[in-house]
């Protein structure tokens, strides 16, 4: 399993989620979805502290 693919996609998925959060809450006027911010950073800055709290990415440890 190739781990990086993973992260890509997770990274780009974290991204696309938060964007069309913001899009919706910003057109439907419901300020929920401004919590689309928190994926957005994450996936920008490639950190996903739910990883780190649930400890089940299969993200590969630093040699």
């Amino acid at each position: 399993m190739d781990f990086n693919k993973i992260r890509k996609f997770c990274r780009v998925f974290r991204i696309i989620i938060g964007l069309g959060l913001i899009v919706a809450g910003f057109i439907t006027g419901i300020y929920w979805f401004y919590l689309g911010i928190l994926p957005l950073v994450a996936g920008i800055a490639d950190f996903c502290p739910l990883c780190i709290i649930s400890k089940k990415c299969d993200l590969p440890e630093a040699k």
